[in-house]
């Protein structure tokens, strides 16, 4: 009857009957380590582990109308992006404390002396590529700096579009190797980082490429197209939404003439649901069911732990669309819900 109900949901608030979705296409590109995803013939994404990387991620993500919702910075630049946060490319999941060690913020920018303390995640197989369902299941490994396994990870991925709204399902099943214990903090789990249109503005001196790849500090910002704006769905908007808990947050904001919203929605499935927004203005766009007191000193302490072969499971769903209202979030959120 739930089930019933949400769907007469969908159908008043305008979602209405999608047609028959298009078939998802998973290219293998094994001499450069990527899954390129396609809907039809049309590009959407690609899960690419290179060896010079820290972890897979999915790089770059587009819209149904061809437009890169995700930055270059630092695989492919672009003019006038930033340049802070080298670990920050398309989206990802991981996290800053996982006993003791950073996978959050490990990259090619880490010092050699200063990269015992921080972990690694590496690509291990593909476990499943099935076009029909859209499904993508892999494995990776959860490794320190001596390549001992923490944990091992199986992703399963679902790509969908139905009417221009794309859709990434996300479910992350982590299997301890060791005694395992995550303990609360900012960085983490799920991550997007966002293209320059949907920053939001500032009048603060940053470092940004030029026309020729340079980079370059520029005093004063030149936000032309830069219109990002936040909400969650307790109605907060702007800086607002960070450090708050919420079922989902969604990042609007206009680019080459086309209004895009990204969304991430939340599991009720999830430890300590609903999850920490870590959604900042410069364009980082995360959502984390770890972060506790780190980002909000009245939250529960949170610090699960594993036990050799224990395993614990995240599910997030991102919506990619055009300007989608609360009540249409609301819908695909109930729907989520109930999977």
């Amino acid at each position: 009857m739930k089930k019933i109900i949400n769907t007469l949901i969908v159908l008043i608030v305008g979602v209405g009957c999608f047609p028959s979705t298009p078939k998802i296409d998973f290219k293998y590109n094994g001499e450069g380590k990527q899954i390129d995803v396609y809907v039809g013939t049309k590009y959407f994404t690609s899960l690419i582990y290179p060896d010079t990387m820290e972890k897979p991620v999915l790089y770059p993500i587009v819209t149904a109308s061809g437009k890169e919702i995700t930055r270059g910075y630092p695989l492919h630049p672009r003019p006038f992006e930033r340049t802070d946060h080298p670990h920050h490319v398309g989206l990802w999941f991981s996290f800053g404390d996982v006993n003791g060690l950073d996978f959050w913020n490990n990259s090619f920018a880490i010092e050699p002396e200063d990269k015992p303390r921080y972990g690694s995640i590496k690509f291990r197989e593909i476990v499943e590529a099935d076009s029909k369902t859209g499904k993508l299941t892999t494995k990776s490994d959860w490794v320190d700096f001596n390549n001992a396994i923490l944990l091992s990870e199986e992703t399963t991925y679902f790509f969908d579009e139905n009417d221009s709204v794309r859709t990434i399902e996300r479910i992350t099943e982590l299997t301890a190797q060791q005694q395992v214990t995550f303990t609360e903090n900012k960085e983490g789990l799920i991550g997007i980082r966002m293209d320059r249109a949907f920053e939001e503005p500032s009048d603060k001196p940053e470092k940004f490429l030029d026309a020729q790849g340079n980079v370059t500090e520029v005093p004063v910002l030149n936000n032309e197209g830069v219109n990002g704006v936040y909400r969650n769905a307790e109605g907060l908007k702007g800086g607002d939404v960070w450090g708050k808990r919420s079922r989902w947050v969604a990042l609007r904001a206009e680019k080459e003439g086309e209004v895009i919203t990204v969304v991430i929605l939340d599991h009720p499935e999830n430890p300590y649901y609903p999850g920490w927004s870590h959604a900042r203005g410069y364009g980082l766009f995360a959502h984390n069911n770890l972060a506790g007191r780190a980002v909000d000193k009245n939250a529960q302490p949170v610090k699960p732990e594993l036990q050799p072969g224990e395993k614990v499971v995240f599910k997030h769903k991102v919506v990619i669309g055009g300007d989608l209202a609360d009540e249409r979030i609301n819908a695909f959120s109930a729907d989520f819900a109930e999977e």
